[in-house]
């Protein structure tokens, strides 16, 4: 707020109430929407990594046995998730209120605003918490959670558009009243505190119903889903194996105390583990030199429904180039004035970039937390395992196995460019920028994995930085185009910048400080700054060179840690703990 009055009182008079309350109702667009994203990802994650943490460190199995009904494990675990969630939305109401001094904006509006913002947050949260009730490994429930969020915008948002093209209103009415992006648009009409608002009215009803549903889906299903098919199988042979007690003759009370007959010592010998001899049916797999890698590649280190993951993002992947396909047009990326507005495709394409780098941002966090609620990552430590092959063997696993994520962005930009909507130089830039920002969320991850002992902490941390980039990049787009000129802009974005660039110190460098984390949390949000004043004014090559040089030392900042400290790093955080 305080960065939109400084950028409108220093390119603009202000004269009027009129200019006022102007301001105040473009603030409003700006922020409803941006505090809905927040929010709908907060809950999402919250509910999905606190029950994934409890799986993880096999503490759900405990809560399982106790006295707990399921409508008290399963409500009880997500009003707990959402409890945070709920207090940001509640202390956001003082300062959406202040917005209505300036005018332009009605208490009503408000009041519908935070209405539509917390239903969302519990349906988004009670998604997340049955995707993490129903999946097993903790990158699967995210990714599933992830996509669902976007299909479910994305998906409305088509059929809003397939019913302004076949002028059928009932579709863009189905929309309203059950997309939540569309739903806080409509709070930021002003004819809402005017007339009954039947499409917020419905949503709410739409987004409650939403939520009873999964929430008794997961009631009822809860104990048939938990504990996992893996948990069962190995009871099962638990429960089948013989113990090396099973045959050994009872000592009778006639005999001596300590006295083993010979027959019951030769039993008792052959059934030990160390007697047991055992014919080798199949031929075992040779491990390469770098075992860390083997295992990301050669195994299911991930669970077998990783497939499941990818055939849902080839769904995805299919839907959003059958819509490019549609919008495609000799000046789509650019535009006739690439200054003005923000090009159509890239609406499309931006989001589902966003969501790919989102996704190997995840696996790349949780390969980390995994490894240390499994308490594999102490064994790691002691092993001679050099700090090269297990990072390197981490990024290039994880880039592996998300090359589905990785492929169908680059495939999906050289259609376009076949299909004309952008130049072979933009390609090139588009392209080669994808790569550096795989590389970069993909090491972010795991140096958030490492640095936080807490995994629903280190997941929060590592993709709330990916979206604070990325979403306050399009934030900052909006404020610089909705308040006209954006050449004398700096000075009132410097808060901002000074502000954005100490979090992400906090964040990346707290627990493993360097100057060269701190340089590039400080560069970073800059960087972005000019990033943003040079796509606007169409100056393609300067927002290639600069993301390309910043992010990749910013990766190289966040790998040095990993590389130089590697004991002190992966293990830091967790021995302060226990002291």
């Amino acid at each position: 707020m305080c960065t939109a009055w400084l950028v409108v009182a220093g390119t603009q008079m202000i004269q009027t109430t009129g200019d006022m309350a102007r301001f105040g109702s473009i603030l409003f667009q700006i922020i409803t929407p941006l505090q809905l994203t927040l929010i709908l990802f907060l809950s999402a994650v919250y509910s999905a990594s606190s029950v994934a943490q409890e799986k993880d460190k096999k503490t759900f199995i405990l809560l399982l046995l106790t006295r707990l009904t399921n409508r008290e494990l399963v409500l009880g675990r997500l009003f707990a998730s959402l409890l945070q969630v709920i207090v940001l939305v509640a202390v956001s109401a003082p300062v959406l209120m202040l917005i209505v001094l300036f005018g332009g904006v009605a208490f009503t509006q408000v009041g519908w605003a935070l209405a539509v913002t917390t239903v969302s947050a519990f349906a988004a949260g009670s998604l997340g918490s049955v995707v993490a009730l129903w999946r097993e490994k903790t990158f699967q429930t995210l990714a599933l959670t992830t996509m669902l969020l976007v299909s479910w915008i994305g998906g409305w948002e088509a059929l809003a558009f397939v019913g302004s093209l076949s002028d059928l209103p009932v579709l863009q009415w189905l929309a309203s009243i059950c997309s939540p992006s569309r739903a806080i648009l409509n709070t930021t009409n002003p004819m809402v505190a005017s007339g009954f608002p039947g499409e917020l009215l419905g949503f709410c009803l739409v987004g409650l119903g939403l939520t009873a549903a999964l929430n008794a889906i997961a009631i009822a299903f809860v104990r048939v889903w938990n504990p996992g098919r893996e948990v069962r199988m190995h009871q099962a042979e638990q429960a089948t194996e013989a113990t090396i007690w099973s045959d050994i003759p009872t000592v009778t009370g006639t005999e001596a105390e300590g006295e083993i007959t010979k027959e019951a010592s030769e039993t008792q010998r052959e059934a030990h583990v160390d007697a047991r001899v055992r014919q080798v049916d199949t031929q075992s797999r040779e491990v390469w030199d770098n075992p860390v890698l083997w295992r990301e590649m050669r195994t299911w280190a991930y669970g077998r429904k990783i497939l499941f993951i990818r055939m849902a993002y080839w769904i995805l992947a299919a839907s959003v180039s059958l819509a490019t396909w549609f919008m495609v047009d000799p000046t789509a990326l650019l535009g006739d004035d690439p200054g003005t507005v923000l090009p159509p495709l890239a609406k499309i394409l931006g989001p589902f970039m966003l969501l790919s780098l989102v996704l190997i941002n995840a696996l790349s966090v949780t390969s980390i937390t995994n490894e240390r609620d499994g308490r594999s990552l102490d064994l790691l430590l002691v092993t001679d395992l050099s700090p090269k092959e297990f990072l390197f063997g981490k990024l290039f696993g994880i880039l592996y196995v998300t090359l589905d994520m990785v492929v169908w962005p680059v495939a999906l930009s050289g259609l376009v460019w076949l299909w004309g909507g952008m130049t072979g130089a933009h390609l090139f830039y588009l392209v080669i920028g994808l790569l550096i920002m795989y590389g970069f969320v993909a090491m972010l991850g795991i140096h958030c994995g490492a640095s936080y002992t807490n995994s629903r902490q280190a997941v929060a941390v590592s993709l709330g930085t990916v979206f604070f980039l990325f979403l306050g990049i399009m934030t900052c787009m909006y404020m610089m185009i909705s308040f006209g000129s954006f050449q004398g802009q700096l000075t009132p974005f410097l808060a901002f910048i000074v502000g954005g660039g100490v979090g992400l110190y906090v964040a990346w460098g707290r627990h493993n400080p360097s100057p060269a984390i701190f340089l590039a949390s400080g560069v970073l949000p800059l960087a972005m700054f000019f990033v943003i004043t040079s796509f606007l004014i169409g100056r393609m090559l300067s927002v290639f060179l600069v993301m390309g040089a910043t992010y990749g030392f910013a990766t190289t900042a966040l790998m040095m840690p990993a590389l130089g400290e590697y004991m002190l790093a992966m293990g830091r955080s967790r021995t302060q703990e226990e002291e």
